[in-house]
């Protein structure tokens, strides 16, 4: 009987614990494949997920979840490391227009993550 409880513990441990976000033009997005950084003292980022296997990042700014399709490791690691995020990500990898560099209108959602 104890097993069965315990059991049932981590279990539900395990669900609470995973966690979705609404994502702009996306809708909501699983994080538990992602490596999440949660940014503090910059002017407009405020957290980092990115999934390194299907080159998709997540950024938080201000209060709104934006996603990136293509980005690869080395870019968001520079954004990581970068004194200033927000300059970081205006100059790199926001873009102009419709047809940044990144924007998941223009480069594919991985499959995993359509909805």
């Amino acid at each position: 009987m104890r097993l069965i409880i315990f059991t049932t513990l981590v279990l539900t441990c395990q669900i609470a614990s995973a966690e979705t976000v609404q994502v702009k033009y996306q809708g909501p997005v699983s994080l538990d494949a992602f490596t999440c950084t949660d940014v503090h003292g910059d002017s407009n980022v405020n957290r980092i997920c990115y999934d390194q296997k299907e080159r998709y990042m997540v950024i938080k700014l201000d209060r709104t979840y934006y996603q990136y399709c293509e980005i690869g490791a080395a870019t968001v690691a520079a954004l990581q490391t970068a004194k200033s995020k927000n300059q970081f990500f205006q100059a790199n990898i926001r873009g102009s227009g419709s047809d940044g560099p990144f924007d998941c209108r223009t480069h594919p959602i991985p499959k995993k993550y359509k909805n």
